[in-house]
């Protein structure tokens, strides 16, 4: 039997006694749930700590991280000692990353002690919280490596696009100062801005016949999977490598076809690894171009000359070592310690090593958000594709940086 809700107000007396009598046999009478309070907004936090206070840091080879790095440095040390790095709140600038910059180039290679010296000379460690919470999600990320052809055959019919010549990108802060760091993508059709073409309309063949192709693969599958990883290595069909990465996107936000395929029952929760939606699909054909079609961003791509994919920063990563963060909390470039787990559901083992903030990505959003970049190829996919960890960063400061923080 339902319970009665707790009158609001007080009734008269005689009501007030008769109601009493009425609801005796009852178990009590039960309020009207308060609505929950809705969650504080993310505002990143930053706790000082030593260099003991970091779980493992002993443990590690910290001279590992060293080439990634000075690729930032090489990076950052070409723009003006006065520029921005990112993360306005900690006012971190070229000129206080420089002289750590160029102490680690002149350290020996492969050499841990060193390394670490280094690091715990140069910069300070800071926990990162969100509103004090210090636990936050970690994922893995890999660069897929595909077999493509340059021009349209039997065998490669999915068009992989570089970016169109109508692709419009608008700063809305150039129009109006409060939205500065917003934009939206679209194109012009009639002398108005209109949304660009979604993921349904492009794979239906919306921008064909436009010279758009960069090159073919064979599997609809694969270049999907291109799309949520960005970049690929790509072995052509004379045996020629290139690689290709990220040159822009349609302004949609990411949807998880896990997350609907979960939503539709398909498959259940904490099954839907990239490896059991791959399965799914294989076995489910006719549903393939509906289902991918939920997810309406579409990436655009260019060819990349290098000895790596590259990320937000412009610069190549570096596996195991480079993580994508959300750029509106960490600056790009600075050094992390992470405290993790190594994916998988038979292992413990922990994950904590020296990283690199050198990538973001749509869906790493959040003070303690990580995506951690693991190589290239199946094996890079057997981890990436499984990474689910909870734990939490360390970011690493410039000594002067962390000392005028102190002061004021």
């Amino acid at each position: 039997m339902a319970r009665p809700a707790c009158p609001t107000k007080a009734p008269p007396i005689a009501l007030a006694v008769a109601v009493a009598i009425a609801l005796l046999p009852l178990a009590g009478c039960e309020r009207e749930p308060e609505p929950p309070r809705p969650p504080p907004p993310e505002q990143a936090t930053f706790a000082p700590v030593d260099f003991a206070e970091l779980p493992g840091w002993q443990t590690d080879s910290p001279d590992q991280a060293l080439p990634a790095l000075l690729r930032s440095c090489a990076r950052i040390e070409a723009a003006p000692p006065d520029r921005k790095l990112g993360a306005a709140p900690l006012g971190l600038t070229v000129g206080d990353l420089a002289p750590a910059c160029a102490a680690a180039a002149a350290l020996p290679p492969n050499d841990p002690a060193a390394a670490r010296a280094f690091f715990e000379s140069w910069f300070r460690p800071y926990r990162v919280g969100n509103n004090g919470d210090a636990d936050g999600l970690f994922t893995g990320y890999f660069e897929i490596e595909l077999q493509a052809a340059l021009t349209r055959d039997a065998a490669h019919s999915v068009p992989v696009y570089r970016l169109p010549e109508d692709h419009v990108t608008v700063d809305l802060g150039d129009f109006d100062p409060t939205l500065a760091g917003r934009s939206v993508v679209g194109r012009v059709e009639g002398g108005k801005l209109k949304p660009y073409f979604q993921r349904g309309d492009i794979d239906g063949g919306v921008l064909a016949g436009r010279g758009l192709e960069l090159l073919w693969l064979a599997d609809p599958l694969d270049a999907f999977m291109l799309h949520i990883q960005g970049s690929g290595r790509v072995v052509l069909v004379d045996g020629r490598a290139t690689r290709i990465g990220y040159a822009g996107n349609n302004g949609y936000s990411y949807n998880s076809i896990g997350a609907e395929l979960i939503a539709r029952g398909e498959l259940q929760p904490g099954q839907a690894s990239w490896t059991d939606i791959r399965t799914w699909m294989q076995a489910n054909p006719a549903k393939v171009e509906s289902l991918l079609a939920v997810n309406r961003r579409y990436i655009f791509f260019r060819e990349i000359v290098g000895d790596g994919p590259v990320g937000a920063q412009g610069v190549a990563l570096t596996a195991g070592r480079s993580m994508a963060i959300d750029p509106r909390y960490i600056p790009l470039g600075l050094p992390l310690w992470l405290d993790t787990k190594f994916p998988g559901d038979d292992t413990d083992a922990p994950l904590q090593r020296l990283m690199i903030a050198q990538d973001t990505g749509s869906a790493i959003k959040g003070p303690v958000r990580g995506d951690f970049f693991w190589g290239t190829g199946d094996e890079a996919l057997r981890f990436a594709g499984r990474m689910k960890s909870h734990g939490g960063y360390y970011l690493l400061l410039p000594a002067g940086l962390a000392a005028r923080i102190a002061t004021n």
